[in-house]
């Protein structure tokens, strides 16, 4: 029997969208971007890499399922590979293999945001008004949902990154100031999910990982040396994200929430090991994100100190689920079942364990990331599954 809307708002295990990409598919990928395979070859190996993931997903016991995000190359080309209109160089594919970035373990990874790279990966103007040319998620989705035997959930990415990593200032002679920019990047993203509805998606997660930046002191920093107001940015967001999922009936929307997904690989153990971009605990934003978020599932990192307590959940309204990402992407240790079941029973002090989920606090993909083993994922989300199943039954 399908799944309703109802079910899907409600499933206690969940991920973030990408996994790790098989060997064969990253080498496909590495000589594309190199002029070295035809488009055909990358969407011959893409579509066997996609089966194969979904009919592992649906092995291990998933309720739905994602493509791996396997025709990207960064989760944010969900939106940049949509549209033109940004000011960006013909052939930016490499960029990921040769960007500067602090690899040391266990610190902040920063990054250069003004390299010559790809649209929201860095901080990029517009030469004329974004123009709709391709509708990516709803390629994806169709994939997918021809092979998968369960619901296919689809991420898009929120206005709240695209508006970060939009140079503003340089591009007044097109948009008028943020808030031209980011109606109208709503428009067009109402576009892109008004097809993947039309074409039977019932499940949508919204990516919006920047909102942390409003309580991390330098990303706020950096906002009012751009002129901006933080509070502001903050709260065009939050009406930026519920004016895009408003009037879709009969479709579950997530949104994910998180401090970044940086790892690295630590040289003196060989073992894979976090980084971050932001810190600081949900308490300055939780009342006024939980409260007045229209989407029905909140995805939330919670696998480390940086996330703070779950006294913010207490925020969260009756009618939304909190899925928490006590499970990380950034190791390959498997967390204890006994230490997942405690940390749910902490978060459900403060809200009922029927408004609780669980997932890994991020994605496992990225084709530029250091990623963990394919087997170490699967057991991970073994692992969840069987968590799961022992407190929710």
């Amino acid at each position: 029997m399908a799944l309703t809307s109802n079910d899907l708002n409600k499933i206690r295990v969940d991920h973030i969208g990408s996994l790790v990409r098989p060997g064969n598919l990253k080498e496909v990928f590495g000589r594309y971007d190199r002029g070295h395979a035809s488009s055909q070859e990358l969407a011959t190996a893409q579509d066997e890499a996609i089966r194969e993931v979904i009919r592992r997903q649906e092995a291990h016991g998933f309720p739905l399922v994602t493509d791996g995000e396997f025709r990207r190359h960064s989760f944010q080309e969900s939106f940049s590979e949509c549209v033109t209109g940004f000011d960006v160089a013909q052939n930016v594919s490499l960029y990921y293999e040769r960007r500067d970035l602090n690899l040391t373990p266990l610190e902040r990874a920063e990054q250069n945001f003004d390299e010559a790279g790809p649209a929201i990966i860095t901080r990029r103007g517009a030469v004329e008004r974004l123009k709709l040319v391709r509708n990516l998620p709803l390629e994806e989705f169709r994939y997918a949902q021809s092979v998968a035997k369960v619901p296919v959930k689809v991420t898009v990415l929120g206005p709240d990154r695209i508006a970060q990593r939009f140079k503003w200032e340089t591009s007044q002679q097109v948009y008028r100031d943020l808030d031209d920019f980011v109606n109208h990047v709503v428009a067009i993203e109402r576009e892109i999910i008004t097809e993947l509805v039309k074409g039977g998606c019932k499940y949508i997660q919204i990516d919006a990982p920047g909102y942390t930046a409003y309580v991390d002191k330098l990303s706020r920093e950096r906002m009012r040396s751009r002129g901006e107001d933080p509070e502001r940015n903050f709260q065009r967001s939050i009406d930026a994200d519920n004016a895009l999922i408003d009037g879709f009936s009969g479709v579950t929307f997530g949104i994910h929430i998180c401090r970044g997904n940086a790892r690295t690989i630590d040289p003196q153990t060989g073992k894979l090991v976090p980084q971050w971009h932001r810190e600081g605990s949900y308490n300055a934003i939780a009342e006024r994100l939980f409260g007045t978020l229209k989407h029905q599932r909140i995805l939330l990192e919670y696998d480390s100190d940086r996330a703070g307590g779950f006294e913010p959940l207490r925020f969260v309204p009756k009618d939304k689920v909190i899925v928490l990402g006590l499970i990380t992407t950034k190791s390959s240790d498997l967390e204890p079942i006994d230490e997942l079941k405690r940390r749910i029973d902490q978060a459900a002090r403060f809200l009922p364990l029927d408004q609780l989920a669980l997932s890994p606090q991020c994605g496992f993909g990225g084709i530029d990331s250091k990623v963990m083993s394919e087997d170490d994922m699967w057991r991970k989300f073994d692992r969840m599954i069987v968590t799961a199943e022992q407190v929710w039954g």
